[in-house]
C-alpha cells in the first residue's frame, strides 16, 4: 500500500474534497442529460426539468434521459459502496461485488424468468434478479461457514469463485438450449442503461436505501477490520457480526445495481481505490467519496458509449471494462523502484562499525582471541 493511501485527512480537507466530488457528479448528470446521439443544449435541459415544455428535445430529456441518468446514479452508488465494503470485510484489494456470486446469481434468476416464467420486460426481471442474488449469497456463506475456522475471507472468496463457476454453467446450459431466451438474455446480460424506465428506479430505490443503512451500521468497524481480526476484537467489535452485516449490505446493493442495469464490472473494483487515493483510508471519508465517484464513473462511461460510434451506442458495461482494465493492470503491477539508493542513518558509536566507501557498512572488527584458561594441577 502506498504512502498516499495510508494517510488520513482532516475534516476541512475531507469536506472540501467531498464538495468537489459532488460538483463533478452534478456535471456528469448534466452531461448525461445533454449529450447523446441527439445533442441538447444545457439551457434546454434545465428548462425541460424546471418548466416542462412540449418540444421534442424536452420530451427526450424527460422520458428517456432522466430515467437513464437516475438509474445510472443509483447503480453507481450501489456498486461503489458495495465494492468498498467487500474490500474492507475481506481485506482483499481486488475484491469486487461479484466475488460472492451475486452477479451470477442474478443472471440465473433473469434467465429462469425468461425461459420458464415468460417474463419479457426489464421491470419484470427485477424481482427474479433479486431472488437469484440473495439465494446465491446465502449459498456461498453456508458453504464458507462449513469449513475449518468458519466464514473467513479466504473461504468466502473460494466459495464465491466456485459458486460463480457453477452458476455460469447453469446460465450457459439454459441459453444454449433455448434460442429465444438467449436472444432476450444477452441484451440484459451485457449491462446497459439504455431502455430502462422510471418504473425500475421506483422498484429498486427502497432496496438501495436498506443496503446503505446496513453499510452505515457497520461502517465504523471497517477501520478496525483493516488492522486485523485480533485488533478488531480487542477494540470491542463483533467480527462475525460485522462480516454478516457488511456482506448483507453489499449483497443488497449489488442486487439493486444488477437488477436495474445488468452486470457491470470494474466499477466496484476501481472506485474504492480511487477514493482511498483521494481521502485516505478512514472509511468515514472513503464511503461517501466512493458513493459520489461511482455514479460519476458510470455516467461518464455511458456518455462516452453514446458518442463513440454514433448513432449506435456502446453498452456502459463495455465502456467500464475498457476503462477498468488499464486500471487493473496498473494495480497488479509492482511499484517502480525509487531512483537512487536510500540514504542510511550513520552508525551509532556502540555498533563498532564505520561506513565504508560506496555507502556500504564495513564489516565488524574481529575480536581478539581469548587466552586459554590456566588449570592448576594438584600433585
Amino acid at each position: 500500500m502506498s504512502r498516499a493511501t495510508r494517510r488520513r485527512i482532516g475534516p476541512t480537507a475531507g469536506g472540501a474534497l467531498l464538495l468537489v466530488l459532488a460538483g463533478l457528479l452534478v456535471l456528469a448528470v448534466l452531461l448525461s442529460l445533454a449529450v447523446g446521439s441527439r445533442q441538447i443544449a444545457p439551457s434546454v435541459v434545465v428548462d425541460a426539468l424546471t418548466h416542462g415544455g412540449g418540444s421534442g428535445d424536452a420530451h427526450v430529456v424527460r422520458s428517456l434521459r432522466v430515467p437513464r441518468t437516475l438509474i445510472g446514479v443509483m447503480a453507481g452508488v450501489a456498486l461503489a459502496v458495495a465494492g468498498t465494503v467487500m474490500q474492507g470485510i475481506t481485506r482483499n484489494p481486488i475484491a469486487e461485488p461479484g466475488i460472492l456470486g451475486v452477479s451470477q446469481g442474478a443472471s440465473v434468476g433473469v434467465v429462469c424468468a425468461i425461459a420458464f416464467f415468460g417474463v419479457h420486460s426489464p421491470s419484470g426481471y427485477v424481482w427474479f434478479a433479486f431472488a437469484g442474488a440473495g439465494i446465491a449469497t446465502v449459498a456461498v456463506y453456508v458453504i464458507a461457514s462449513g469449513g475449518r475456522g468458519g466464514a473467513t475471507p479466504v473461504t468466502l472468496a473460494l466459495a464465491g469463485t466456485a459458486m460463480n463457476a457453477l452458476l455460469a454453467s447453469v446460465v450457459s446450459g439454459i441459453t444454449t438450449t433455448d434460442a429465444g431466451a438467449l436472444d432476450e438474455f444477452r441484451f440484459w446480460h451485457v449491462g446497459s442503461l439504455s431502455g430502462r424506465s422510471a418504473e425500475i428506479a421506483g422498484q429498486t430505490w427502497p432496496f438501495l436505501l436498506v443496503g446503505l443503512l446496513l453499510v452505515a451500521a457497520m461502517a465504523r468497524g471497517l477501520d478496525a477490520l483493516a488492522l486485523g481480526e485480533d485488533v478488531a476484537k480487542g477494540l470491542g467489535h463483533n467480527v462475525p457480526l460485522l462480516r454478516i452485516l457488511g456482506g448483507l449490505g453489499a449483497t443488497v446493493l449489488t442486487g439493486v445495481a444488477v437488477a436495474a442495469a445488468g452486470p457491470i464490472a470494474f466499477t466496484g473494483l476501481a472506485v474504492p481505490h480511487i477514493a482511498r487515493a483521494l481521502v485516505g483510508t478512514d472509511h468515514r471519508w472513503v464511503l461517501p467519496a466512493a458513493a459520489l465517484l461511482g455514479p460519476v464513473m458510470l455516467l461518464v462511461a455511458d456518455v462516452l458509449g453514446r458518442i463513440v460510434f454514433p448513432p449506435s451506442e456502446v453498452p456502459v458495461a463495455v465502456m467500464t471494462a475498457l476503462l477498468g482494465v488499464p486500471f487493473l493492470i496498473a494495480l497488479v503491477r509492482p511499484a517502480p523502484a525509487t531512483a537512487g539508493r536510500t540514504r542510511r542513518s550513520p552508525p551509532s558509536p556502540a555498533s563498532g562499525r564505520a561506513p565504508a566507501p560506496g555507502g556500504r557498512s564495513a564489516p565488524p572488527t574481529p575480536r581478539p582471541p581469548r587466552p586459554p584458561l590456566r588449570t592448576r594441577s594438584y600433585g
